[in-house]
């Protein structure tokens, strides 16, 4: 039966939901904002059908923006200050540094290698083409530290006076250990034009409290011990509405299991469905979840995050073959374009349970260039995004789940240590290792 394709491309259920997660306003990890979004989010799944519908505390290192500036030590006066100029990044620590600017250029690994000490280091948001692999802001923030920086400036490569954000610190140790803030490609332009070589001040004003976060989950299908997780997380940078990152991907798997509880019967193993809350300080919500569960009982895991803003839906499949075949199948069953990617994407709530060997989907939308482009930026908002964009993907997404209950679905796991070998022959273990997410 095809009914549930015209009732998924006619139903504002999971475009509401998205309507009612970026007028929450800040969805920061811990924060009141996050806590009315899981419960938005929760309701949503009961309303779609979905049985069991919960909210799953836990616990967070808290982090509350206050005032942050780049200001010229000898004057005192700002060079870079207010929300269009200079925004820490969460989890940097409260305080004031001051060194020698440096502009740094894209911070690939060869650019710490000079002397840094006591140094305010600018580098990009983005990675250069002759470099193979992307560079996280993590990453060049960590490599800032052991360099002996006293302050990072993460300067946005996208145009439009967007300065970025994104959290520093590691499991471990939360908090950074240096200030950190992010800043405009124009700002970034105009520090290195003007005050390469002077001596700059970078000064982050914050809390850190303990605070609660949670997982907003719900069920569909048979009461089986082996099960499916949709995924996306709930929680999003203070600084904008999160419409794409998250906003959409949970709006998705609201639309998705709308759409499944009209074909519950066609589902041989249970849906679990999981909206993460803290992914932007983490992956807590979904380290959390990974470690709770039995590697055995999870056949897959389908993570939705920063979708609906291209058309085309993009699964990295990180090299599980069965996982490719099934978004090939999908693909061809509805004539409709999927990207796919085998490289492991160590990044998002899919990779606490891959990561384990767990055959998971990071699913996205299709975009051109590297970096988030509007992603982590006060200009992610719901007018960049399209309900048919969230409607056709919902579809795909609903095929492919079912596709993945069906009694008779075989996805081998993989191994730990073939998981290791892969991220070190992809280059990335080098800079995981740095930032302390190197766990085998």
């Amino acid at each position: 039966m095809t009914d549930w394709i015209g009732e998924t491309f006619t139903s504002d259920a999971g475009w509401n939901h998205l309507l009612d997660l970026v007028d929450v306003g800040d969805r920061m990890a811990g924060s009141a904002g996050e806590r009315e979004a899981l419960e938005l989010t929760r309701d949503a799944f009961a309303d779609a059908g979905a049985r069991n519908a919960a909210i799953e505390e836990f616990e967070i290192q808290g982090w509350e923006r206050g005032d942050s500036a780049v200001r010229d030590a000898t004057t005192d006066e700002p060079v870079a200050v207010g929300p269009n100029e200079c925004i820490a990044l969460p989890r940097s620590p409260s305080g004031e540094a001051t060194g020698e600017f440096v502009d740094l250029g894209y911070g690939v690994p060869e650019d710490f290698e000079a002397d840094l000490e006591g140094t305010v280091v600018m580098v990009s948001s983005d990675t250069p083409d002759s470099v193979d692999r992307f560079i996280h802001r993590r990453e060049k923030y960590y490599r800032a530290v052991d360099a002996g920086a006293a302050a990072f400036v993460f300067a946005n490569h996208v145009e439009g006076t967007l300065p970025p954000t994104g959290s520093v610190g590691t499991a471990d140790d939360p908090i950074g250990a240096i200030p950190a803030v992010g800043v405009s490609k124009e700002t970034g332009a105009r520090l290195a034009r003007r005050n390469e070589g002077d001596d700059l001040t970078v000064a982050v004003d914050c809390e850190t409290p303990t605070a609660t976060s949670g997982n907003a989950v719900a069920e569909l299908g048979p009461d089986t011990d082996e099960h499916l997780i949709v995924s996306s997380h709930v929680d999003a940078h203070d600084l904008a509405e999160g419409a794409m990152d998250n906003g959409a991907g949970t709006a998705t798997i609201v639309e998705v299991a709308r759409a499944l509880a009209a074909r519950e019967d066609e589902l041989d193993v249970r849906v679990k469905f999981a909206a993460f809350g803290a992914e932007e300080v983490g992956l807590v919500g979904s380290s959390v979840a990974a470690e709770a569960a039995d590697r055995d009982a999870v056949r897959a895991v389908v993570n939705v995050d920063s979708n609906v803003f291209g058309r085309t839906l993009r699964l990295d499949h990180h090299d599980f073959d069965a996982l490719e075949a099934t978004a090939e199948r999908v693909s061809d069953r509805f004539d409709h374009p999927v990207a796919t990617g085998e490289e492991l994407v160590p990044h998002s709530d899919h990779w606490p349970f891959v990561k384990r060997g767990i055959p998971g989907y990071m699913v996205s939308g299709e975009t051109e260039g590297r970096g988030r482009g509007w992603g982590h930026t006060h200009a992610d908002t719901l007018d960049k995004l399209e309900s048919r964009n969230l409607r056709e993907q919902a579809i795909l997404l609903t095929e492919l789940v079912v596709d993945l209950a069906e009694a008779d679905a075989s996805i081998p796991r993989r191994d730990t240590d073939e998981i290791a070998a892969a991220l070190e022959a992809e280059g990335k273990a080098t800079g995981m290792k740095l930032t302390g997410d190197w766990t085998f």
